[in-house]
């Protein structure tokens, strides 16, 4: 096989989709050369668990003979036909090692595909790989970006930061062109922060619009499979392809997805709540001028920007506590075993311990609080369609820095919408993570949130931002 240009590892979908149409690839090339290229570089940023090149190809050369039969259409029957991809290696595949990223499960074998892998494959896609993670997806907290069977996820743009977690090796894998696209999984920011962290764009969707059957379960009630892609665009392709009522899933919303950008409303009828505190005053001292840039292109989109906050309720010890006792319930055969002492993390091997003592009343308590947090927040888009804020304050961190450490500076008073990440997991709601900038050539982003079911706005605002700014198609230095 001739060795691809390099362009194409970063390639967006559709791109790869007109390539294979064409004949300027193969289904076959595609999965071979991205394989070889995720268990060439995967180690070098401790992305790749387990490579599974030799079964892509074997299920690309039955997609070239699809593809063969499809040309004379002059259209494939989906976008992702041919198209190769890696999934967090909590995501169950028939017959191969699913680690969970910690030591006790290191020879844990299933014997069924997870829904979105049979999902994605009967549409075509090609596994490459399965990709790293940090330890049963952090669990109630970890302390150290190393907690993980592989090894701390280092970032592509700077190996000597942190890629962000739990879903690490599927934004590295994006953002380093080690794969189109990957399946990854948010709790509570589980996809949000690596996508910030290493540039690349993620859709977390509706709580229960994505089955996770075949998906490790660390809470039922807060647990989501999304997509880490090159654009919204792509999110919006691959989405479409996973979502879908499960009755095996108990948390299954029972709705399916169709991307409609061509339904998409008009920008200038679109109302985008922010608040001026979260770009002037909390981001951290270098990521200020680069989000102050974002927020001025997100105006110049024409929607309508609405100065809001959000209602005062604890959402993080609320949805810390939520997690904790259902982490641990989940994990209570592991703890009663002795082995939950075999994590790396002592912060997380402490917080599994201590899950168990969540009394009943605590955990109703925060259930109470989180349906009324829900019911205020979902108040605030009586005003607005879309809540806008940075994905993270900051860049990514040292590795070796401990990831509970606050800087000791003064707070501002207003605190905007900087909980959006525990209040949207909270109240299940949809966000998206756009590159928007860099700080010290790191890479920053914005997170757009919504009511539920609302990803096609979401992904509509951002496919806007995206055709005014080439954040997304940045590549780090070893691109």
């Amino acid at each position: 096989m001739a060795e691809l240009a390099n362009e194409i590892y970063f390639a967006g979908i559709a791109e790869l989709s007109r390539m294979l149409l064409a004949k300027e690839v193969t289904a076959v090339n595609l999965a071979r050369a991205f394989g070889r290229r995720l268990e060439t570089l995967g180690p070098r940023y401790n992305a790749l668990a387990l490579p599974l090149t030799e079964r892509a190809i074997r299920q690309a050369k039955a997609v070239d003979a699809e593809i063969d039969a499809w040309r004379k259409r002059g259209k494939l029957r989906g976008p992702l036909v041919g198209i190769p991809y890696g999934a967090k290696d909590l995501l169950s595949v028939a017959g191969q090692i699913t680690t969970w990223g910690a030591r006790p499960y290191a020879a844990q074998v299933f014997d069924y595909d997870a829904t979105v892998v049979h999902k994605l494959e009967s549409a075509g896609a090609a596994l490459v790989g399965k990709l790293a993670m940090v330890e049963l997806a952090g669990g109630p907290g970890y302390r150290y970006a190393s907690a993980s069977l592989t090894g701390p996820g280092l970032n592509p743009w700077d190996r000597t930061r942190w890629s962000g977690g739990s879903s690490s090796g599927c934004a590295i894998a994006v953002a380093a062109g080690l794969a189109p696209f990957a399946i990854g999984s948010e709790t509570s920011g589980s996809i949000l922060t690596p996508a910030a962290f290493c540039g690349v764009t993620a859709l977390r969707p509706t709580y229960g619009l994505v089955s996770r059957y075949g998906a490790m379960p660390l809470s039922w009630t807060l647990d989501k499979l999304g997509p880490f892609c090159r654009s919204a665009e792509d999110c919006g392709l691959v989405l479409e392809t996973i979502a879908g009522g499960d009755r095996r899933d108990p948390g299954s919303a029972g709705k399916s997805f169709y991307y409609t950008p061509q339904y998409a409303r008009k920008m200038s009828e679109l109302r985008i709540g922010f608040a001026p505190a979260d770009f002037n005053e909390w981001p951290d001292d270098a990521a200020r001028p680069a989000f102050q840039q974002a927020l001025e292109a997100m105006r110049g989109l024409g929607a309508t920007m609405v100065e809001t906050r959000l209602p005062d309720f604890p959402y993080g010890p609320t949805i810390d506590a939520i997690l904790s006792a259902d982490a641990a319930s989940v994990f209570e055969p592991l703890i009663a075993s002795g082995k939950v002492d075999e994590l790396a993390d002592q912060k997380q091997i402490a917080g599994l311990k201590a899950g168990l003592e969540i009394s009943a009343n605590v955990y109703l308590k925060a259930m109470r609080v989180r349906r009324l947090a829900r019911e205020a927040i979902f108040k605030l888009f009586g005003d607005v369609d879309v809540l806008l804020t940075p994905a993270r304050l900051g860049t990514a961190p040292k590795i070796e820095e401990p990831l509970d450490h606050r800087p000791d500076r003064a707070r501002p008073k207003d605190t905007g919408l900087t909980a959006l990440i525990p209040a949207g997991n909270l109240a299940g709601m949809p966000a998206l993570a756009l590159p928007c900038g860099f700080a010290d050539n790191l890479p920053v982003a914005l997170q757009l949130a919504g009511v539920p079911f609302s990803e096609n706005t979401l992904l509509a605002v951002g496919k806007e931002f995206q055709s005014r700014t080439d954040w997304h198609k940045r590549k780090p230095p070893t691109g």
